[in-house]
């Protein structure tokens, strides 16, 4: 997905699902409302960050907290160009989630749908699925905790 033209004027949060190799990012609204996804290399990450807070009114990052978060943050806070508030998010079961939720945004198609659910794998990475799921985790958390 491309970033689009038109920015929203309302906060946006930055979902980020760090890897070895590749990384989900995801840009969605407090209204839930999806603006970016994509699945970038590791390497191009961080400008990739940076591009996003050009182009979108991002409030702040959540992560995935498991194995490369640390490392992660900490690469971040010393390299992007302006300081940028990260939250780290509960990422268990996240890429089965997601895996269920591509399907649900990209219905399969011909003899693939006579397929059950459970045994499809998607044709492309996940990551920025997991990327979506961390900040509709974060959202929850907040109205969970407001109620």
């Amino acid at each position: 997905m491309t970033i689009r033209e038109f920015s929203p004027t309302q906060p946006v949060i930055l979902g980020f699902d760090p890897g070895k190799d590749k990384c989900g990012l995801a840009v969605m609204g407090l209204d839930r409302q999806l603006h970016y996804h994509q699945v970038v290399l590791s390497s191009e990450a961080i400008a990739r960050i940076d591009k996003l807070r050009q182009n979108y009114p991002i409030s702040l990052m959540v992560m995935g907290d498991q194995t490369t978060a640390k490392r992660w943050k900490q690469q971040i806070t010393e390299q992007v160009k302006e300081p940028l508030n990260i939250i780290l998010v509960d990422e268990r079961y996240t890429s089965l989630e997601a895996r269920d939720r591509y399907w649900q945004m990209y219905p399969p198609k011909g003899l693939s749908k006579l397929l059950p659910q459970g045994m499809r794998q998607p044709p492309r990475p996940i990551d920025d699925i997991v990327a979506i799921l961390l900040i509709e985790r974060y959202l929850n958390r907040l109205t969970e905790s407001a109620v």
